[in-house]
């Protein structure tokens, strides 16, 4: 990898965010010829943390194909955050996507367990550790993802989860197989890199000093909590998301008396619902009034899959060059790894 340009920028997550458009041929790849037997209704993705990221992604991407392919039937993903599973998670027709970049996340892990002794169908997805030993002494399939550099960071994978998840959900017949299309899609990405980063450059100056507040439609909910969990851990900075129309109902009247300063980021949807796309001005003007500074980014891209990773894209930039603005490294997460200490002991 070379030297980052920044000398704050230890590990050179620079670089990582420029490579990122290449983990999805490589996700690919890593599940190309993996199956479990079994057929399956729905799917629960077990994670924490950056790990958990792609579940929220891939849900709102497979919504999208099934609208174009009426063929296949449309299945639930459920997402798991904690150390048991739901119960949409049992049953012989729930497939368990077990997901921990390490493969020693305590929560994760203690879901591979019960998945185990419960006789569930499960499939792992580390870059090895427990999750990895566990497969292999239960003899369950098991995905081995890259970990380009030693300080790479979860959050910062989300292309290998992304697309090794997809590849299964082909491989099972639960999704039409649009890998070729989805591997022209993230080439695209690479066209816009250099335009995003100035973007986010420049959003990350007026970003400074305030608190972030992310706003969606409800479609694009998973890329609103993706951006706000983008600065918070390359930032290391409070943030918050929401979504319209609901922000609406409550949220915004907060803003009557705010406590500090905040800026907020509207995500745009040009195809959103033509009533829900009149809040956004409306919504910026109100915000005027009660002196909290506001800005509308729209959502390009001709489909979920352009407008998702484009968007999240430009959050890699601006919480990147946030970091930068507050001297902060963007790649450690001390405070996770401390509280993992506390915890351990």
């Amino acid at each position: 990898m070379a030297d980052s340009v920044n000398p704050v920028d230890k590990s050179n997550l620079r670089q990582v965010i420029l490579d990122s458009p290449s983990q999805f041929e490589v996700g690919l790849s890593l599940a190309k010829n993996v199956k479990i037997d079994g057929q399956f209704e729905n799917v629960t993705i077990s994670g924490m943390g950056g790990s958990a990221l792609p579940a929220n992604l891939l849900r709102t991407y497979c919504n999208g194909l099934f609208k174009t392919h009426p063929d296949y039937k449309p299945f639930e993903i459920y997402i798991n955050r904690y150390y048991s599973l739901p119960p949409e998670s049992h049953g012989s027709t729930t497939l368990n996507f077990i997901a921990s970049y390490s493969g020693n996340t305590e929560e994760t892990v203690s879901s591979l367990e019960e998945a185990q002794k419960s006789g569930l169908k499960y499939i792992g997805f580390s870059s090895g550790g427990k999750i990895e030993e566990l497969c292999r002494q239960y003899g369950m399939p098991h995905i081995k993802l890259p970990i380009p550099n030693a300080n790479f960071q979860p959050r910062m994978g989300t292309g290998y989860f992304f697309a090794s998840m997809f590849q299964l959900l082909v491989n099972q017949g639960l999704i039409p197989d649009t890998t070729t299309e989805l591997l022209s899609l993230a080439e695209n990405l690479n066209k816009h890199m250099s335009e995003h980063e100035e973007e986010g450059r420049v959003l990350a100056a007026k970003l400074k000093g305030k608190t972030p507040v992310i706003y969606s439609s409800p479609k694009y909910k998973p890329v609103a909590m993706v951006w706000k969990i983008k600065i918070n851990e390359n930032a290391k900075t409070p943030a918050f998301w929401n979504f319209f129309p609901e922000a609406n109902h409550n949220e915004m009247v907060g803003f009557t008396n705010p406590q500090g300063k905040f800026f907020i980021i509207m995500l745009k949807d040009p195809e959103d619902d033509p009533r829900n796309l009149k809040r956004y001005e409306a919504t910026s003007k109100l915000l005027v009034e009660k002196g909290v500074e506001s800005e509308i980014i729209e959502m390009h891209g001709a489909n979920v899959f352009s407008k998702m990773f484009s968007s999240l894209n430009l959050a890699d930039w601006a919480s990147y060059y946030l970091a930068l603005e507050y001297g902060q490294d963007p790649t450690p997460v001390d405070m996770v790894e401390k509280l993992k200490k506390i915890l351990a002991s």
